[in-house]
């Protein structure tokens, strides 16, 4: 209840110092759920989180009051600041270190939290403010480690991790205009809230578990689908988002970076590609330790997600 409420606090404000109260909620909140007797990697996870959040408030509430008081005169460093601190809790790069290694430590639900609901309030900070050279840095790095860092990662975790990062980039590089960049938030979210969700049920947590997963042919196209969606591939959901911002990037006459963006993003659907390869090379028996799941609720479910595209598509050409 906390997280949700404080996640409400810093988007109804309207001033910097009830953000800044919404995100410290935030983080109290969140840290707790990271803590896992099970797993003792979460305690040093939840210390990571806890430190890493801590430094950029300081960094944030520092520069908000002398930005208030007007104490530097050049006030184009104070905003530089507050851009940097903003990003070290959205984990854009090159602040990004701190995520894949404490998403290892933590379930699929709270994964999720992390990737979606806790990217709301520090991106809608960043669309009030104005933007600036560390933003358009922080945008090709966060495409190109996003990209680079997970293609030799077996956990699927920390591949997710690195996929998450590609994607802060592409919701900067949209974060002028609040309702493209929410829109990207919610289908992103939407899809990764099927994956997080199928991931759990099957009990994967890395690659080599593709090929020990007893699964029909209508689970391995829809988990085929639901990945060719992640990366973006027309025409399944994910394109959308992706196609939105190329829309608008080629309206402001950006075309060097949305160039950079497309080619770097065929990089993250290689390593999405990669995940299936094992499930579909293998042969497909019935062996007594294969794990099997009969939920046959999740690839309906990821089938009815994806085909959302096609039908948007449909309707646009019929209006």
């Amino acid at each position: 209840m906390i997280l949700i409420i404080s996640v409400m606090i810093s988007l109804s404000s309207n001033n910097w110092i009830s953000m800044w109260i919404g995100l410290e909620l935030n983080m109290m909140s969140f840290t707790p759920l990271i803590l896992n007797k099970i797993n003792k990697s979460a305690s040093e996870a939840a210390m990571i989180y806890f430190l890493t959040q801590s430094v950029s408030s300081m960094l944030l509430l520092m520069m908000i009051l002398i930005y208030m008081c007007k104490y530097l005169t050049s006030m184009k460093l104070c905003l530089l600041i507050i851009n940097m601190s903003i990003l070290i809790k959205l984990g854009a790069a090159p602040f990004h270190m701190w995520m894949p290694k404490i998403m290892t430590s933590m379930n699929w639900l709270k994964c999720f939290t992390l990737m979606t609901l806790q990217k709301l309030a520090p991106l809608f900070m960043i669309s009030n403010l104005n933007n600036s050279i560390i933003i358009n840095l922080s945008i090709l790095l966060s495409i190109v480690i996003g990209s680079l860092g997970g293609i030799n990662q077996t956990s699927l975790r920390k591949m997710l991790g690195y996929s998450s990062i590609n994607h802060i980039g592409w919701m900067l590089a949209i974060n002028k205009s609040m309702n493209l960049w929410m829109i990207y938030l919610m289908i992103y979210s939407m899809m990764m809230m099927v994956m997080c969700y199928t991931f759990n049920s099957y009990k994967m947590n890395y690659m080599n578990q593709m090929s020990m997963l007893n699964m029909t042919n209508m689970e391995k196209f829809s988990m085929f689908m639901m990945m060719l969606s992640m990366g973006g591939l027309p025409p399944f959901l994910g394109f959308l988002p992706k196609w939105i911002t190329i829309q608008n990037m080629i309206n402001e006459s950006e075309f060097i970076m949305i160039t950079v963006m497309i080619m770097f993003s065929l990089i993250t659907l290689m390593f999405y590609l990669r995940v299936m390869t094992n499930m579909f090379l293998s042969y497909n028996s019935s062996i007594k330790w294969m794990i099997n799941n009969q939920n046959k609720l999740t690839p309906m479910m990821i089938i009815m997600i994806n085909s959302m595209l096609p039908l948007i598509m449909i309707m646009d050409i019929v209006g």
